[in-house]
């Protein structure tokens, strides 16, 4: 099961966090930082799966962006790992070319994104289609 997800860039700056068990607010900023510390100072060659406390954190880089993921100790690490991916090809999909400034000005669409793919911690959908198909309902109702 997943218990967050974390969109951070370089910096080290969170510019996305979604909680699928209730953490109290100050302990969200304490961990966030203890798990962006973590996943920043690896290098690119080590393995993208890290055991810290008592679950799994599970990240990629994209450019300037992290996406990191905590698990449950049951969570399948790859089926994560391209779990992540496949969120990166939806919001690619959407924005064409994903950017931090995409990530930041469209927040409100990242989240609704996520929403469909993960439901109370465990991914219910993965087909882009299906995924983006509220969204374009949405950018349609706006538009006219």
């Amino acid at each position: 099961m997943i218990k967050f997800f974390l969109m951070v860039n370089k910096q080290g700056q969170t510019r996305l966090s979604k909680y699928y068990e209730h953490v109290e607010i100050n302990k969200r900023t304490l961990l966030e930082t203890e798990v962006i510390k973590s996943c920043l100072s690896r290098s690119s060659e080590q393995c993208s799966f890290i055991e810290y406390k008592d679950f799994k954190l599970i990240y990629r880089q994209y450019a300037a962006l992290f996406i990191v993921v905590g698990v449950n100790d049951t969570e399948n690490e790859m089926a994560i790992y391209e779990f992540i991916h496949n969120f990166v090809e939806v919001l690619d999909d959407y924005f064409s070319r994903v950017s931090e400034l995409d990530i930041m000005f469209n927040l409100d669409k990242v989240h609704i994104i996520l929403d469909e793919m993960v439901l109370n911690g465990c991914i219910v959908e993965t087909n882009r289609a299906r995924i983006l198909a509220p969204l374009l309902i949405l950018d349609k109702m706006s538009d006219s």
